[in-house]
């Protein structure tokens, strides 16, 4: 016989589906963002570079660029997310308790 879930277990599926559902549009929003940036950054190195083999190097440079940049703000995300996640978790463990720092 299966077991009819409660309230806040329903509650907390449809919370979760909701957060999901948000991060998935963000994402698409995001994405849809990165390919008009990067529409514009091709016609401004062809403007920029009118001969091909100029234009390819100044990109190649530029993908480089970019990469470093995200492979450090991803790297930096992480961290705060880490140290996030470390925060709550201590808040939790001492939650009805009395922190350490306070007792006399």
């Amino acid at each position: 016989m299966p077991e009819e879930k409660t309230a806040a277990e329903k509650k907390s599926l449809k919370l979760e589906i909701l957060e999901k559902m948000s991060q998935l549009v963000t994402t698409g929003f995001g994405i849809v963002a990165a390919l008009a940036w990067n529409d514009l950054i091709k016609k401004f190195f062809e403007r920029l570079f009118p001969r091909p083999e100029d234009n390819l190097l100044a990109m190649f440079g530029y993908a480089v660029l970019i990469t470093v940049l995200i492979v450090g703000a991803t790297f930096m995300l992480g961290r705060w997310v880490e140290g996030a996640k470390n925060q709550l978790s201590e808040a939790k463990k001492y939650q009805g308790d009395t922190p350490p720092d306070t007792q006399s």
